[in-house]
């Protein structure tokens, strides 16, 4: 018996070492393991020397010097192009619409996204294996989460780096945070600023020396970053640190002050650089990549790195594995974005882009946080003006198609829609099953956000107030114009006039609720200041409920402004006591056309229905409709 409980006394030693035996073995096998370092960049696009940008040809060192010893990959790419849910994701392993994270911002009030259960994120699996993590910089994370349980150290103020704390905690995974497209410049030596008049301005911008200004600011933004990041690697050199460091550079998204670049699932907004440089057997011998990688590879490789066996809901594969499977697409997703609301999704394969726009009830660009800045407002002033080019009219301002095709080798800038060309017919079908496939694999964002969060997102915040149909829903309307007071406010209405009032001015709520009655009729918001649709068959109906206006003041003519083809005829139907039909009187002009219906309504009108019948295709654009005193007129 004695000897049977030395036996088994022994086989308990062997198969549960002590735990100071144990945190030996793991101090042990991490010291063979590498250090990994990310330099993860704000808002860069990839406009550096290596990348074989002109501009900045022998004017980021180094960055250039970490795509000479490693590898670059010339077609890399962010599932979001705007921050934190780019960084959900990539924390996650997985895209931000699988888990909810798709919300710009979100988490930052009363309503709490909770990761998936036994989810991990990859600080944390990486730091549960025996490694030191640390953050230095922002982290904008769209869900709660653990800090004490995913970094060993974190700081929000990147300020000057420990590198002896650094050295003493190795091996390590650290982020270090930089500004990128963020710096200020203002106080960039001048002889080292770009000269505006040496850049391309992309050409989905206006070619003018206020946009190659904005072009020129972000090629010295990405200047200053590169002279930061020499001092990173400075630090990594004086410490010793340099050969058993693998060193990741990369962006979130893209430029921040090109707004087809930031918030657009564009090839600017998406496209960003990578590179890998560290010691063998980690990083292969220097190199270019030219095969499509998605952000999320990175987190999957940077595991593998560190020895961590994937788990089942990374999305992601080891960007240097024995077997690399070329990926046949990459896909992204936009949302919300700070206070403006939408839903995007887009994938891009070896030459053409493809996006799904699921919200055409908005322009393509909406009101957003950069609105007050000059590259906006000039671009709002061309278009008020008539100076802005058809192209640059129709993808800032125009009306927003459900479907999107790129040639992105021939067309870069993303100004010609191959969506309608029956030339394109077959890559428009294959990308969209392309496309549904990904999505069947999960989006919560097929779904609204819940109420309280809408109610945190609507107003208040320092980057806007929203104008999105969907904040209608945690807003009163107290003068019954089918528009909220807050709406009304912030649209520079009166909201308490209680008169009827459309003026399609709104990108963010084009057609401020009104509706085709027939789904062959398709999108009725037009370009900015318009309803717009087709007379199919030569007939129309629009209709405008959730309405309770007082007849008192609503009492003298209904005026609409339009634009249509002779000879059409237009009928206003109210819903009150009783259907009523108003005789209209016409008054034409070379380019519109007023409509005026005369009404003597009683009761509360709770809703307007508009039909029109004329010429089969005729074109029907809306600019207002309005109640006007008789007095007034």
């Amino acid at each position: 018996m004695r000897l049977l409980s030395l036996l088994c006394a022994s086989l308990l030693l062997f198969a549960f070492p002590s735990p100071a035996s144990a945190q030996k073995n793991r101090n042990k096998k991490a010291a063979k393991r590498p250090n990994i370092l990310w330099l993860f960049a704000e808002d860069t696009s990839p406009w550096m020397g290596c990348y074989g940008d002109p501009i900045n040809r022998d004017q980021t060192p180094h960055i250039d010097s970490l795509a000479q010893r490693g590898v670059r990959f010339s077609r890399a790419y962010a599932p979001a192009p705007v921050c934190s849910p780019c960084r959900s994701a990539m924390m996650a392993g997985m895209n931000q619409i699988r888990f909810g994270a798709h919300e710009h911002r979100s988490s930052r009030g009363p309503v709490q996204i909770e990761l998936p259960e036994n989810v991990r994120l990859l600080p944390q699996l990486v730091k549960d294996s025996g490694y030191f993590t640390f953050n230095l910089g922002k982290d904008d994370y769209n869900y709660a989460w653990d800090q004490a349980a995913t970094y060993s150290w974190q700081n929000k103020r990147r300020g000057n780096l420990d590198w002896d704390k650094i050295k003493s905690n190795q091996p390590f995974f650290g982020q270090i945070q930089t500004a990128g497209g963020k710096n200020n410049t203002s106080n960039f030596p001048a002889e080292r600023k770009t000269d505006p008049a040496t850049v391309a301005v992309p050409a989905d911008y206006p070619q003018n020396q206020l946009y190659r200004e904005t072009v020129a600011q972000h090629y010295d933004a990405i200047r200053k970053d590169d002279d930061f990041i020499g001092t990173v690697l400075q630090g990594l050199e004086e410490h010793g640190l340099t050969d058993n460091t693998i060193v990741v550079y990369f962006s979130d998204h893209g430029a921040n002050n090109l707004v087809r670049h930031k918030q657009m699932v564009t090839e600017g907004g998406l496209h960003v650089p990578l590179i890998i440089a560290g010691p063998s057997p980690y990083v292969p011998s220097p190199s270019v990549r030219d095969d499509l990688v998605n952000l999320l590879d990175l987190s999957a490789t940077t595991l593998a790195w560190a020895g961590v066996n994937q788990p089942k809901w990374f999305e992601g594969q080891n960007l240097f594995d024995e077997i690399v499977v070329p990926r046949v697409f990459v896909a992204a997703a936009k949302d919300r974005m700070d206070h403006t609301i939408d839903r995007v999704r887009s994938l891009r394969t070896d030459r053409f882009r493809y996006t799904r726009n699921y919200k055409t009830d908005r322009i393509l660009l909406q009101p957003q946080y950069r609105d007050g800045r000059p590259f906006l407002q000039n671009l709002h002033d061309l278009f008020q003006s008539g100076e802005l080019s058809p192209k640059l009219t129709q993808i800032y301002f125009g009306e927003r198609p459900e479907e999107e095709l790129y040639d992105v080798v021939a067309d870069p800038a993303q100004i010609n829609n191959l969506a309608d060309s029956s030339k394109y017919s077959d890559e428009l079908q294959r990308h969209r099953k392309l496309l549904a496939d990904w999505l069947a694999k999960g989006d919560a964002g097929e779904d609204e956000e819940p109420l309280g969060e809408l109610a945190y997102q609507a107003s208040g915040h320092k980057w806007g107030e929203g104008v999105n149909p969907e904040y209608e829903l945690v807003r009163e309307d107290n003068d019954g114009d089918g528009l909220s007071d807050e709406w009304e406010r912030i649209n520079d209405r009166d909201p308490s006039d209680g008169k009827l009032l459309f003026t399609f001015d709104c990108g963010g709520w084009q057609t401020e609720g009104w509706t085709a009655t027939d789904p062959v009729i398709g999108n009725i918001a037009g370009q900015l200041g318009y309803l717009d649709f087709k007379l199919a068959d030569g007939k129309a109906t629009i209709q405008r409920t959730g309405l309770n206006l007082d007849p008192k003041s609503n009492q003298g003519l209904v005026m609409i402004k339009l634009q249509c083809p002779s000879k059409t005829k237009v009928v206003l139907i109210s819903q009150t006591e009783a259907s009523t039909v108003a005789q209209p009187s016409m008054v034409n002009t070379a380019d519109a056309t007023t409509v005026y219906f005369p009404v003597k309504w009683k009761k509360p009108i709770t809703e307007l229905t508009l039909s029109f019948e004329g010429k089969s295709d005729g074109e029907i654009k809306i600019d207002s409709i309005q109640i006007e005193s008789i007095a007034g007129r």
